[in-house]
């Protein structure tokens, strides 16, 4: 990829053109520690502030991640003042949901506890045929913590979120395709290529509109349809202002549909 930085972080950040990519590297197992949430911060921080069109979320090595560092629990149990240690990991994932270019999560491999929890905040999730998910914490005796069950619940309605933490089992890529959880299953090789592709589709587009429609998903999200119809108008007229739309409408006129290009703007 270009314009990668050489950095020891357990996420880090790379640019692929107009995609900003988020790559988790913690070998062996990929573990969530302090150290993984801060990075994780930094990266938001980063993209919040950058040109990137487009966001990637990945992971490096043979699984996506074996989840939290149980270690984290253990001193937590030592020290007490678990909401201090944990509370902020709900808004770190909000600020990714909150960000106006589209997200992508691309899962390989086992994605366990923290990892999912964080693809779960992207606009989408595909994953190799391959994946296989899991919200585990049940193993130790605690529920998720960073919004995982809820996001679950969205996705694939409070049954199966129920039955997904509580059972603390793996559920392989096919079926949280069929629950709405993963938007697309692909062949263990294909998935970073196709991804990246899609991604660049994406960033490439009209990302002001994309945009809007995010905020059109957050307001359904927050109160059904009645909500989402109360902002759409409005919403909807604030992109007539834009450059991209009135191009691409001159573009249209001109040349036809699919000639026109964007530049967020």
């Amino acid at each position: 990829m270009a314009e990668t930085e050489t950095q020891t972080e357990p996420i880090r950040l790379e640019r692929d053109g107009n995609v900003a990519v988020m790559i988790l590297e913690n070998p062996p197992l990929n573990l969530f520690g302090d150290e993984a949430w801060g990075a994780l911060v930094s990266c938001i921080d980063e993209v919040e502030g950058s040109d990137a069109r487009a966001l990637v979320w990945r992971a490096e090595g043979d699984i996506f991640t074996g989840g939290v560092d149980v270690h984290s629990f253990q001193r937590v149990v030592r020290e007490g003042a678990a909401g201090d240690a944990f509370g902020s990991l709900i808004p770190v994932v909000q600020r990714l949901e909150k960000l106006t270019i589209p997200t992508i999560a691309l899962v390989h491999g086992l994605c366990l506890t923290a990892g999912l929890e964080i693809s779960l905040g992207c606009d989408m999730i595909w994953a190799d045929e391959s994946a296989r998910f899991g919200l585990v914490e049940a193993v130790v005796g605690l529920t998720p913590g960073a919004g995982g069950t809820q996001r679950m619940a969205e996705r694939a309605g409070p049954a199966r979120a129920a039955e997904f933490v509580m059972s603390g089992g793996l559920y392989d890529a096919a079926t949280l395709e069929r629950w709405n959880v993963v938007n697309r299953v692909v062949p263990d090789d294909e998935l970073l290529e196709t991804g990246m592709r899609f991604a660049h589709r994406l960033a490439d587009g009209p990302t002001i509109a994309h945009g809007a429609t995010k905020r059109i998903i957050r307001a359904f999200r927050a109160g059904g349809v009645d909500e989402a119809d109360r902002v759409t108008p409005d919403v909807f007229a604030e992109l007539f202002a834009s450059e991209d739309l009135q191009n691409a409408v001159e573009t249209f006129l001109e040349e036809g549909p699919g000639k026109a290009t964007f530049e967020g703007k």
